[in-house]
């Protein structure tokens, strides 16, 4: 579909049953708390009742509760380290999860569902920024293929169910996200909340250094959650097409002055010691936001005051947080 006729694509989510499926997540939520300014039933299904890596599970509760809009934000997520560590979980949960959602939607009659990707699906030696049609044009970086597997094989039942079903099924692809329910777990988490907690934790302890992985020198770009929720919200009512889109703020910063920046926030005015026996995954990666512009959506939350909000709900959520 080209972006002229996207332009004048409208779905309404207003007076709609709409299902977030992963509501407790980092994206999940904040979908939620972006659809509080709609008038819309939200619908959430919690973990412990409907497991979506049960085909017969995630059937009967949209058999039952017929939603008429999803938002699948549901999946197994990690950092590099997670990414190596549990390589069988990341790539079963994940393809479990999208193929029992988007199968059981398109059989419940769904209306309208977007899928949430990731900018990982891209190939590891890829031109940067990186561009929609480079999807499936070269190998893929070593370090997070599990899971770029599993979300690549989501965007391609997108399209699949779109072509032969005739279902409104689109893709987004969201760049490195930080904000509000992140998980700070040391080892496992992304680079946003592991350095956060890190150096927090360093400056109360009085730490004169703190330890980065990698050699600092790889280009990353981070959007706040809340932004992405937005552009989410403005896709799913804009935009359909069987391509993905990217969602990103169009600009990147190397994992050496990131760093400096959340110690900056933070108050940590000790060193920064960079372990280069840790891996750095791709060189660089920045999305290509130039579809996402075309239909008339660009980030609105600047990386230095997102960073501030986060260390904010971080301090004051601290508390009930994964660790």
């Amino acid at each position: 579909m080209s972006l002229e006729i996207a332009e004048v694509h409208r779905y309404e989510l207003a007076g709609k049953r709409v299902w977030v499926a992963g509501h407790r997540g980092m994206v999940g939520s904040a979908i939620m708390r972006r659809l509080k300014a709609i008038s819309c039933d939200v619908l959430t299904a919690e973990r412990d009742e409907t497991d979506l890596t049960r085909q017969d599970a995630v059937a009967t509760w949209l058999r039952d509760n017929r939603p008429d809009a999803v938002f699948l934000a549901a999946a197994r997520v990690g950092g590099i380290h997670a990414n190596n560590t549990l390589p069988a979980r990341f790539l079963y949960e994940n393809l479990m999860i999208e193929a029992n959602v988007l199968h059981a939607a398109h059989e419940a009659g769904v209306e309208k569902l977007l899928f949430l990707g990731s900018s990982c699906i891209y190939p590891r030696g890829v031109e940067q920024p990186m561009h929609e049609s480079s999807l499936l044009t070269g190998p893929l970086e070593p370090t997070n293929q599990w899971y770029a597997v599993a979300k690549i094989a989501g965007v391609k039942m997108c399209q699949a169910y779109r072509r032969e079903y005739g279902c409104d099924f689109i893709s987004v692809m969201p760049t490195n996200l930080y904000g509000p329910g992140d998980n700070f777990d040391p080892e496992f988490g992304h680079v946003p909340a592991a350095l956060l907690r890190r150096f927090h934790e360093a400056k109360e302890r009085g730490d004169t250094e703190v330890v980065v992985w990698g050699t600092g020198t790889p280009r990353r770009e981070f959007m706040h959650v809340d932004d992405l929720a937005d552009g989410c919200i403005f896709l799913m009512c804009r935009y359909s097409g069987e391509e993905p889109v990217n969602v990103g703020i169009g600009e990147d910063v190397t994992i050496s002055e990131f760093a400096a920046m959340i110690a900056q926030i933070v108050g940590y005015e000790g060193q920064i010691v960079f372990d280069r026996t840790r891996p750095d995954g791709v060189p660089r990666k920045l999305l290509d936001v130039s579809r996402m512009e075309a239909l008339g959506w660009t980030s609105k939350i600047a990386l230095g005051d997102g960073l501030r909000r986060y260390y904010q709900w971080f301090q004051e959520n601290r508390d009930a947080l994964r660790f």
